[in-house]
């Protein structure tokens, strides 16, 4: 079983996916998408998105990192992928899953799964403009309005020449709320020879096991439940309980060493307080620090409550 890091729009940046790989037996990261629109784009775009471009397309424990593109024009999706690979990616991913309205008004991300004529020829040039042996893969959502195109949609993608699939198992209308389908990515990987990744409400072991029933696929890919729980591979691979909540304050602190050293720290507040958003699905001291700072605009109070909560934990743990 490979389990794979989503990409996350506005969420799961650089220091995220460092973070999480550092305690996690992830087997891939999807970077968040560069969107591509009729241009080529600089380098640097590339480098922002994928600061590990610069050290191997890995993390720092070493955790293969590939780049993510977005856009409809084929001609500049496949040029800006040449670049990318020319950085050095390992591969290229394409989103057709983004459900963002904003996205989505420019012709982005689920929107395209109303056309599947235009997924095939998106990854047809992107594939046709990189070397063989340069994985092209892709994610989508079952649909956009329903699940009517699912089969066509996924078709036209692995007869584009896409070495994989990522299925979202909901439509972009469905957004994130459960059930997740996965029913319906068992019905795409009966129909594909290429590998089909399963994605959707997969929270722990046993959610795993019977998405992997459900769905037929081996390999998973998990988004939000890393940010909600972040010891989320090995309580997939090993049916064990979240970490502690010491070891949570713990990594919140260390992005909050990043965010200092990376020029982020303005952002710090915004940052934390997203993440103790998603932390407080499983964490009661999380919605309880979330009341705490939710109306500081500071990085350095915040800080100093996250400070004062992590010596209490250190306290009550030993």
């Amino acid at each position: 079983m490979r389990l794979i890091l989503a990409p996350m729009e506005g969420v799961m940046d650089h220091d995220m996916r460092d973070l999480l790989t550092g305690i996690n037996s992830f087997d891939l990261c999807v970077t968040e998408f560069v969107r591509v629109t009729d241009t080529l784009l600089p380098n640097r775009v590339f480098y922002r998105t994928c600061p590990e471009l610069l050290q191997g397309a890995k993390t720092t424990n070493g955790t293969p990192v590939r780049l993510q593109l977005l856009g409809s024009h084929p001609e500049y999706m496949a040029r800006n992928a040449q670049r990318a690979v020319k950085l050095g990616s390992p591969g290229i991913d394409i989103n057709f899953g983004c459900p963002s309205k904003t996205v989505n008004k420019n012709r982005g991300g689920a929107i395209l799964l109303r056309e599947p004529d235009q997924l095939y020829t998106i990854v047809k040039a992107v594939r046709d403009a990189l070397p063989p042996e340069v994985p092209v893969t892709a994610k989508i959502r079952l649909g956009y309005e329903d699940k009517s195109l699912f089969l066509d949609n996924a078709r036209a993608i692995e007869q584009a020449g896409a070495a994989e699939l990522a299925v979202h198992a909901r439509t972009r209308a469905e957004g994130y709320r459960p059930p997740a389908h996965w029913e319906y990515i068992g019905k795409i990987r009966e129909n594909l020879r290429i590998p089909v990744i399963a994605n959707g409400e997969i929270w722990n072991h046993d959610d795993a096991r019977r998405c992997r029933a459900e769905s037929g696929c081996s390999d998973l890919m998990v988004g939000r439940p890393s940010l909600v729980t972040p010891n989320i591979t090995t309580m997939i691979r090993e049916a064990v309980s979240p970490m502690h909540w010491h070891g949570v304050l713990q990594l919140i602190r260390q992005l909050s060493d990043r965010d200092r050293i990376n020029g982020k720290w303005q952002y710090l507040p915004s940052r934390i307080k997203q993440w103790l958003n998603y932390l407080r699905k499983a964490y009661p001291q999380a919605q309880n620090l979330f009341e705490r700072v939710r109306a500081v605009r500071e990085a350095e109070p915040i800080l100093a409550v996250l400070e004062s909560d992590l010596a209490s934990a250190t306290t009550a743990k030993q």
